[in-house]
């Protein structure tokens, strides 16, 4: 009899061992599959902030932009003071581009500039948008100080 309830005591023990370790496993695998999802979302966030970052870093070091009009003697003027302090810029002549007008366009009312006051040239120097409001020596002052 002895060794009959040994071997039943062995038999219940094993059934309980088994039972406690298939609800440990199921446990262990809902962890990990909530571990698996904090992971994908933990890397995902990583990937955004690193396009983010990778966007603003080369928003910095793009060139200066410059919007203008061939015919405005102030734009030629701006290209000509830019070229003499050996500025690196792009400029878009916004009679023949329209696609850069509407950029320009875009940035000015971004930065809270109203259209109606609009006097060429504009200036998009790394995101600070800026114009000639007029006075083209103080402008110049201006542009100056803004790219050192």
């Amino acid at each position: 009899m002895k060794n009959g309830a040994n071997a039943n005591t062995l038999a219940l023990f094993l059934k309980v061992k088994n039972f406690v370790s298939l609800q440990l496993i199921s446990k262990i695998n809902l962890i990990m599959k909530k571990l698996m999802i904090v992971v994908l979302l933990l890397s995902t966030l990583q990937i955004n902030c690193q396009e983010k970052g990778e966007i603003n870093k080369s928003s910095k070091t793009e060139k200066i932009i410059v919007y203008g009009s061939d015919s405005c003697h102030y734009c030629i003027d701006t290209k000509t003071f830019l070229k003499e302090k050996n500025i690196e810029f792009t400029y878009y002549d916004i009679d023949i581009n329209k696609a850069k007008e509407q950029e320009m366009l875009v940035k000015l009312k971004k930065a809270n500039i109203p259209v109606y006051t609009l006097s060429l040239p504009v200036i998009d120097n790394k995101g600070d948008v800026f114009l000639n409001t007029g006075n083209f020596k103080e402008f110049l002052k201006l542009l100056h100080k803004k790219i050192e």
